[in-house]
């Protein structure tokens, strides 16, 4: 049943208003649903010079996974929390763009499903097929709109969300020499992880080595950090994924480094804790007590800061030369042996 209210949008909302000083804001699609229109935002601030690298958030691209766009919320609201007194924020936002798409797929929240109201999963949706073998229905199926993980009609275009994701990548990620993106979601396993590009072939990414550099940065940085990291490819592979699309196309020349990432949070553990979620689809991919709700709310903001930092700083880490043949061979050990 749809939610008589959609709480993450109305936090949204007041977000834009409280930082409207600071934050350039588009509706790049509004999705029309039970005589309601529901706007797709966009958000960015820092400095919009495309010499500056970029770091982008993204969250609640699976209607149910509600704690996505939570978490992405609740960054924000830090930060322009922080704009107001902290010198050295301002400091890193004049050497960085950051921008956010907290709700994308504001429909699927409203009717509480995966996919979006026309029944697509619009992590299944772009037009990218995997060159490997896919688990059946998981990896991505095109036979019913009323089975889950529906791509979409093999003749139709993307999504409305999906083309605002990809438009909005594209412009403020894909236009400049180095970004990150993270994209925020629950449901797989009991630990979180940190997952890479690909998700429709087991091929290792041409950028291994520079994902390799940044999870040791990580961990040297972190050492008590509980995230595991590894190609999606290595749980299970699927077509359509739109991360895999961007990367493709939005480095194919070779010349800017692009690292889209995923924070898959495991919330079988809160259903672990309490096994009677499982009866409620809502609560299956997101923690229902208060206080692991706010448990998982400020346990990222470490892995959120490094990434701001780590964009920043992107050229003292970023290996060449002999490091890169290096990191790139230490990560085909850990990941692909």
């Amino acid at each position: 049943m749809p939610r008589k209210n959609l709480p993450e949008l109305i936090t949204l909302k007041r977000l834009i208003d409280e930082g409207a000083a600071h934050l350039q804001v588009s509706t790049p699609c509004s999705i029309a649903m039970d005589g309601r229109d529901f706007p797709v935002y966009t958000v960015a601030l820092g400095n919009p010079d495309p010499q500056v690298p970029a770091l982008g958030f993204f969250g609640g691209i699976h209607g149910l996974e509600r704690i996505g766009t939570q978490i992405v919320l609740a960054f924000l609201e830090s930060l322009l929390a922080r704009l107001r007194w902290d010198h050295t924020l301002h400091q890193q936002l004049s050497s960085l763009r950051l921008v956010f798409m907290p709700l994308v797929n504001p429909g699927g929240m409203w009717q509480a499903t995966r996919c979006n109201p026309q029944g697509v999963d619009l992590m299944r949706n772009a037009p990218v097929s995997a060159s490997d073998r896919v688990p059946f229905l998981l990896g991505g199926q095109r036979y019913s709109r009323h089975l889950p993980w529906y791509r979409g009609a093999a003749d139709a275009p993307m999504e409305a969300e999906s083309r605002a994701v990809c438009d909005f990548v594209t412009r403020e990620l894909l236009s400049r020499q180095f970004s990150l993106a993270l994209d925020c979601h629950s449901g797989f396993g009991l630990r979180d992880r940190i997952w890479f590009p690909h998700a429709h072939t087991s091929t290792p990414i041409p950028h291994l080595a520079d994902i390799a550099a940044l999870e040791q940065l990580f961990s040297a940085s972190y050492p008590n950090h509980n995230y595991v990291f590894e190609p999606q490819s290595r749980q299970y592979r699927t077509h359509g994924d739109l991360w895999d699309y961007l990367y493709l196309n939005g480095t194919d020349s070779g010349e800017r480094v692009f690292l889209p990432l995923t924070l898959e949070m495991g919330s079988w553990l809160w259903v672990k804790k309490n096994p009677r979620q499982l009866f409620d689809r809502i609560a299956m991919f997101n923690p229902t007590a208060r206080h692991r709700q706010q448990r998982v709310l400020r346990r990222h903001l470490t892995w959120f800061d490094f990434l701001m930092r780590a964009t920043i700083s992107h050229q003292s880490w970023l290996p060449s030369g002999m490091a890169r043949k290096v990191q790139h061979k230490r990560a085909l050990t850990q990941w692909y042996a």
